[in-house]
């Protein structure tokens, strides 16, 4: 690490480098931007936002569990809950005729109500009421070399399955007729959802992580025409967001979550004026 921090300050001409703590949140938006901005542009394609944003709002459930069963580590009871309530959710989902908006919402209500009852019950609730913002200056080196491990997962996952993914999203019945496992294909997508959204969401925060996910992708389906460049630009929009929001947040003592979010939306609004020009 030590080897890097120093590329860092040979490289980068900003002062607040040469504080620890910046190091790392700066390292963090490096690695956690990219991989949020892959995944969300299949989010986005799917329709599924409202589902990270109930896996968000699972994590104080995974948290309340987690305590009540005595698991000391919060990460695994989060990651362990938010893989079987994405499973849950997906089979329910398939197994009813409602909309999946109508289902998603159903679970994420629950979720959040079960976890904020157990965690008042047992008058916990302030110990972990930091999850809901986040704060992305807390991360430790630890958890950065987490951080690269999982970037490195998902790059990997997303090389191998992307084009099944994306018959799956295009036609699920073509991709079935193809030989494609639509159901397993599905899983897979969304126990991955869930396990990068826990990773992340003690430093980016239940209330802000969803848009962290979706306003890139968002933005960049806004001017794109093919898929090269929709993950390009969602990459793109969200390490800006996330360098220039870190930035900001240093000089102005905004938080950096918000700050971060605030910019994706600026980006999202432009980019919908835009869309008109480009599709021209």
């Amino acid at each position: 690490m030590e080897i890097v921090y120093k590329i860092m300050e040979t490289i980068l001409p900003f002062g607040f480098l040469e504080y620890t703590f910046m190091k790392n949140a700066f390292l963090a938006i490096l690695l956690v931007s990219p991989i949020f901005a892959i995944l969300g542009t299949m989010i986005v394609n799917n329709k599924m936002a409202f589902f990270s944003d109930a896996l968000g709002h699972s994590a104080l459930t995974g948290i309340a569990i987690g305590m009540l069963l005595g698991i000391t580590n919060m990460n695994i009871s989060m990651i362990l809950f938010a893989i079987v309530f994405a499973l849950l959710l997906n089979l329910v989902k398939n197994k009813t005729s409602y909309g999946a908006d109508t289902i998603i919402s159903v679970f994420s209500s629950i979720a959040i109500a079960l976890g904020l009852a157990i965690l008042a019950q047992s008058g916990n609730f302030n110990k972990y009421s930091s999850y809901l913002v986040g704060d992305i200056l807390s991360i430790s080196r630890a958890e950065i070399i987490y951080l690269a491990i999982a970037f490195v997962l998902v790059f990997i996952f997303w090389s191998k399955l992307f084009n099944k993914l994306n018959a799956v999203s295009i036609n699920p019945m073509l991709a079935k007729s193809k030989g494609i496992n639509v159901k397993l294909i599905d899983n897979i997508f969304a126990i991955t959802i869930a396990i990068m959204v826990m990773i992340s969401i003690r430093w980016v925060g239940i209330l802000l992580i969803n848009s962290m996910m979706i306003l890139p992708a968002a933005s960049s389906r806004n001017i794109t025409k093919n898929m090269r460049s929709y993950h390009a630009f969602s990459i793109i929009f969200a390490l800006f967001s996330g360098i220039v929001g870190l930035i900001i947040s240093y000089y102005t003592n905004i938080p950096t979550g918000p700050m971060i979010v605030i910019l994706s939306g600026i980006i999202y609004f432009i980019t919908f004026g835009a869309r008109k020009l480009v599709n021209k």
